[in-house]
């Protein structure tokens, strides 16, 4: 195990395999990633643990089968590269679906009502007590909301949307989708971005989508309107998000994910009108179990010979 994970998990994984935990939070560095490919029969790697195809190519007769990924994503990994060395690539689909929608809900919120600013400001002492126009932000009741991807995440936060807020559905997605709540498929991400209150990236991470979000689209925002992000940082053009906010074509926006994460642009650490938060997700402890149950029976079933359960 690439990280340490939470302790029901590991004690699974230690009842079926003789298991080595990692006992440091970093990414795996090249040279850790190289030798676990070649002293262990299976490796679980998360966010920011790079299986490039350069690092495969370093291993040309690895002893490991199975990348056991400890997360929905796996854009860290190059899963064609593994494929051709003859590793398998699992991940954790659907534990990670209402906790992640929830957070959307959160920043959606937090940037929307102006949280953040108003803790800042009572927590520093400058809060003077109420008065009628105090850190007015916008209602979401009644807006509309913008997805971009219709996936099992993009579908709870629309729900979440829909029957809690009573809010407008648009969205953007490769295809039509068959859904249980009403929306509005639009042409183009220049169409969603400019028809909407509130934009929210939900699509997977990958060469496909970066910079998915770019000067143009943010450009169609309207004043009003904010952006949320809570895919992968590099889905968003950071600078032209930056510049977007600084010059006033979106009112704020709301992230969990950054483009060169942990690494966040003083320029947006200093904006009031962004809500920040490290990567919180999927961190609710119910949810990281599942999520590493999900991992352990990708690996119960490897060595045991099955079908994968979550092969990608």
């Amino acid at each position: 195990m690439s990280r340490p994970l939470p302790e029901s998990v590991q004690q699974a994984a230690q009842a079926l395999f003789d298991v080595d935990v990692r006992e440091i939070t970093t990414p795996l560095t090249g040279d850790e990633m190289r030798r676990a490919l070649t002293e262990y029969d299976a490796v679980v790697p998360t966010l920011g643990d790079m299986f490039t195809a350069e690092v495969f190519a370093d291993v040309p007769d690895p002893r490991c089968r199975l990348l056991a990924n400890f997360g929905v994503g796996y854009n860290h990994i190059d899963v064609e590269a593994a494929r051709a060395a003859g590793i398998a690539v699992t991940n954790t689909p659907g534990a990670v679906t209402d906790a992640t929608a929830d957070t959307a809900m959160c920043l959606m919120l937090m940037t929307a009502r102006r949280a953040g600013e108003g803790e800042r400001l009572l927590r520093a002492g400058r809060w003077e007590g109420w008065h009628p126009t105090q850190l007015l932000g916008m209602h979401l009741s009644g807006k509309t909301v913008g997805i971009v991807g219709m996936g099992r995440i993009g579908q709870a936060i629309a729900r979440r949307c829909h029957m809690g807020f009573g809010m407008e559905i648009a969205y953007h997605s490769r295809s039509p989708k068959t859904l249980d709540f009403p929306a509005t498929q639009k042409a183009s991400l220049v169409e969603l971005a400019a028809a909407v209150d509130v934009l929210v990236i939900a699509v997977p991470g990958g060469a496909e989508t970066h910079h998915l979000i770019d000067g143009p689209v943010l450009a169609a925002m309207q004043p009003h309107a904010h952006l949320v992000n809570i895919a992968r940082g590099n889905v968003v053009e950071e600078a032209a998000l930056i510049s977007a906010l600084q010059n006033g074509l979106i009112a704020g926006a709301g992230l969990d994910v950054y483009e060169f994460e942990p690494d966040v642009p003083a320029a947006l650490m200093a904006m009031e009108n962004v809500a920040l938060l490290p990567h919180l997700g999927t961190a609710a402890l119910e949810v990281r179990e599942d999520m590493g149950m999900m991992s352990v029976a990708n690996l119960a079933a490897f060595f045991d010979g099955k079908a994968l359960p979550n092969v990608v």
